[in-house]
């Protein structure tokens, strides 16, 4: 068994102001985005100029908070918000769910790429690459903030998480950073490094992300309230991430498909 890291969430305290890891880790994915979409966007089949990444950023990073904060609530949390609505606006409280934020930059994206004049799917082409980064940083915001930790093993790997009581867990977090960080940036960025038929890219970073999220909720713990949805096994994050697999696999097979019938 390895010793959690007893790492304070607070990075940064100027009086009564805290800035925390989780918070410093959105303006890394952000930062990420701004910084990489400026060089992605000057290559010659990129839909916006460099400059547009700013506003870019401005959308995606509305549509993140908004729509994670949400779908945390409609997908987590609902009974609870039924009762008690203002939870929705207690983000001190914590609870943002990826694939309501997921959806959330879609519709921003939809809204930005009719102002730039150019698809959805043309759009988020360009940005899904740099997506990972911040989900990667995400995970790690997770794990310092001992949350979202995984199910009790006895792996040599394992660790005692201060918030999940005496047992040892899965590093589940540090699995998704590493899945969903790391492995989806490079194969994103590797398919991604020549011209590919529209929506491709971003079929791949739906179809990768789905499936790499199913695996690892094999081994994080499911949301208290929530517990096993069928079968025993069968958590809200598969749920949630097989239709990502499911339209990520047929946006890859559409674009060939027209890709090959425009030649």
């Amino acid at each position: 068994m390895l010793n959690y890291p007893q790492i304070d969430p607070v990075a940064l305290a100027l009086g009564p102001v805290k800035i925390h890891w989780y918070g410093l880790m959105y303006v890394i994915g952000f930062a990420a985005v701004w910084f990489i979409g400026q060089k992605r966007a000057k290559q010659p089949w990129s839909p916006i100029k460099p400059e547009a990444i700013e506003d870019l950023v401005t959308y995606g990073a509305v549509g993140v908070i908004l729509g994670g904060r949400i779908g945390y609530i409609l997908f987590y949390n609902f009974t609870e918000f039924l009762s008690n609505p203002i939870i929705l606006f207690k983000i001190w409280q914590g609870g943002m769910s990826f694939h309501g934020g997921m959806l959330g930059v879609f519709i921003a994206m939809w809204f930005f790429a009719k102002k730039q004049h150019c698809t959805l799917l043309q759009l988020t082409d360009i940005i899904a690459p740099l997506a990972p980064i911040g989900l990667g940083a995400g995970r790690i915001g997770n794990f310092i903030n001992s949350e979202l930790w995984g199910r009790t093993t006895d792996v040599p790997w394992a660790m005692v998480f201060p918030n999940g009581g005496s047992l040892a867990r899965h590093p589940s977090q540090l699995y998704e950073a590493f899945l969903e960080g790391f492995v989806l940036f490079i194969i994103l960025w590797l398919y991604s490094a020549k011209p590919r038929p529209v929506g491709a890219i971003t079929g791949m970073s739906l179809l990768f992300y789905g499936c790499f999220r199913f695996f690892v909720e094999f081994f994080r713990m499911p949301d208290a309230q929530l517990g096993f949805l069928a079968l025993d096994w069968v958590t809200m994050g598969q749920i949630l991430s097989t239709p990502m697999i499911i339209i990520g696999a047929g946006f890859i097979y559409f674009a060939y498909k027209k890709s090959i019938s425009n030649h």
